[in-house]
């Protein structure tokens, strides 16, 4: 059974208005972001038990704490950073989420990715370590920019890294922006740490993120590869159909839905179950 999920904050900055679109949309998680107009490490203790009570109340659970960690320069402070990720394990832990995600830091413009590659696989050694003990699994997904942008370097800090808490969330629309056909460059190299999707897609010329099956994402090459060898996992509505920043992307209803009529469209000509 494939479970669907969603950053409901691209629908609307209230958490209460969110739950209800994905309750109109038949998704019974969240992948928790912001609420509020506030990022989901920032809420403090009493948001955070107004969220629970609301998510709770639309009978909504979490898929993942949708956390900006690993979305600074590998050369800001890092101490600083690691007390940060505290705060989502925290989050995570309130909330019943059994995943994290993160990310692995900006790379400066102009430089190459590897010279930065032992303090990368540093700071997510470190992560890892800090998550060790807490039931819960850490998603590295592939931001434009980040050390992590393309399939190679995605499998270099998994293997590196080591740990059973650090796996894989794919992105198809953002490896599409980096040059690389998702399916036919990544696949094969990621599937064995794959429990993750964004569900979004881009066209590679322009990098223009479009609805799932407009772009160059190869998601259908991929839905049908991971239905044939067993997947059993989660797939996050992430369109950005409205607009897109370094923090986040907005929709809106309309656009939400529709991104997301197109994807269970898709699911439904492929024969897949799902929830």
């Amino acid at each position: 059974m494939w479970t669907l999920s969603g950053f409901a904050d691209e629908i609307d900055a209230d958490l209460q208005v969110q739950c209800q679109m994905l309750n109109d949309l038949g998704i019974d998680y969240i992948e928790l972001r912001s609420a509020w107009d506030t990022n989901v490490l920032d809420l403090d203790d009493e948001q955070l038990q107004a969220a629970g009570k609301i998510l709770a109340a639309h009978h909504i659970r979490m898929s993942c704490v949708g956390s900006p960690i690993g979305k600074i320069a590998i050369t800001d402070d890092f101490e600083a950073h690691l007390v940060r990720f505290g705060r989502a394990l925290h989050v995570a832990e309130v909330l019943n989420a059994p995943y994290v995600r993160l990310f692995s830091f900006f790379i400066p413009k102009g430089q190459e990715p590897g010279r930065h590659r032992d303090e990368v696989l540093a700071r997510m050694a470190a992560l890892a370590a800090a998550a060790k003990g807490h039931d819960v699994v850490l998603l590295h997904e592939n931001e434009k920019q980040i050390y992590g942008d393309n399939p190679g370097r995605c499998l270099d800090i998994i293997e590196s890294v080591g740990s059973a808490q650090l796996r894989v969330a794919w992105d198809p629309a953002n490896f599409v922006q980096c040059g690389v056909r998702p399916f036919s460059d990544g696949y094969q190299l990621l599937r064995p740490y794959l429990d993750y999707l964004h569900i979004k897609d881009a066209v590679m010329a322009s990098g223009e993120v479009v609805p799932v099956g407009a772009g160059d994402g190869e998601v259908s090459q991929t839905l049908a590869a991971l239905q044939a060898d067993g997947f059993d996992g989660f797939f996050s509505m992430e369109p950005h159909l409205g607009h897109a920043a370094t923090m986040g992307g907005f929709s809106g209803a309309d656009l939400f839905t529709a991104a997301t009529r197109a994807f269970t469209q898709m699911l439904d000509a492929q024969g897949v179950t799902y929830r």
